[in-house]
């Protein structure tokens, strides 16, 4: 009897679960770059007791539903023109390294609007630098980002501007193993997956695009009906632990 109170809470709690990662997707329609987490279930076994004495055998039995940890859908999304020279897109899959974490995990940038830091290096909207480390010439302007990565400034008493530094772009094997920490920025364990570091255009990394941003590569509709699904689900869900409810107070009254 105990079961169905079981089985229906799962379902409750992954049914939420499932509509937190929805609206977190839609409020993060407009959010640059923003990649989309999808939802998967998977089924709860639990092992059962043997059926008698001289069956020493178990038999799984059904258990609930879980969720899985979301996965990003990292599909490339359209590019608006911003006219900003400091903002930074990517025309393919590729990412922007920014070094490495304290405990030595890849930091991967989906790009968006440039810094220069208090150290004077190009870096991403947290201040983490670029990788490449590019010094910025404190006296320089109209700093121009090549499709291949080639950075280049005016500098007074240069006729023609400087080569700083090159944008190099990063594709992981397996994007499942990417971690968003927020602004568009993923770690990534190297012992789990390997990273390709080269220039962009080749190995099918991609392209830089200057003074442009990408779009969230969320579907408004796709969304909304994903939305209305769980909301079902989790309504039948509740319909389960109403019956078990039910159940159990017609067998209380077997009693009287």
């Amino acid at each position: 009897m105990n079961g169905i109170f079981y089985i229906g809470a799962t379902g409750l709690n992954a049914q939420q679960n499932a509509v937190d990662i929805v609206a977190n997707n839609i409020t993060n329609l407009n959010t640059t770059a923003y990649k989309r987490s999808s939802v998967s279930f998977a089924e709860l076994i639990a092992p059962a007791a043997p059926s008698s004495a001289a069956d020493s055998r178990s038999m799984a039995t059904a258990a609930g539903v879980t969720i899985r940890p979301p996965m990003h859908d990292f599909s490339a999304a359209e590019l608006h023109p911003t006219n900003v020279a400091m903002d930074i897109a990517i025309r393919g899959q590729g990412f922007i390294p920014l070094g490495k974490t304290a405990e030595g995990e890849a930091l991967l940038w989906r790009g968006g609007t440039l810094h220069v830091n208090a150290d004077g290096y190009l870096a991403a909207p947290n201040g983490q630098p670029l990788e490449a480390m590019i010094a910025v010439p404190r006296d320089s302007s109209d700093l121009t980002i090549s499709t291949t990565g080639r950075v280049l400034a005016t500098v007074p008493g240069q006729k023609d501007p400087v080569e700083i530094g090159q944008i190099d772009l990063a594709m992981p094997s397996d994007t499942a193993r990417l971690v968003a920490t927020g602004d568009g920025i993923y770690r990534l364990d190297e012992s789990q997956a390997t990273l390709d570091v080269g220039t962009p255009g080749t190995e099918g990394s991609g392209l830089l695009a200057q003074g442009y941003a990408e779009a969230s590569n969320v579907q408004l509709s796709d969304e909304l009906v994903s939305l209305m699904v769980y909301q079902r689900a989790y309504a039948a869900n509740a319909r389960l632990v109403q019956v078990g409810d039910e159940l159990m107070s017609i067998a209380n009254g077997l009693k009287r």
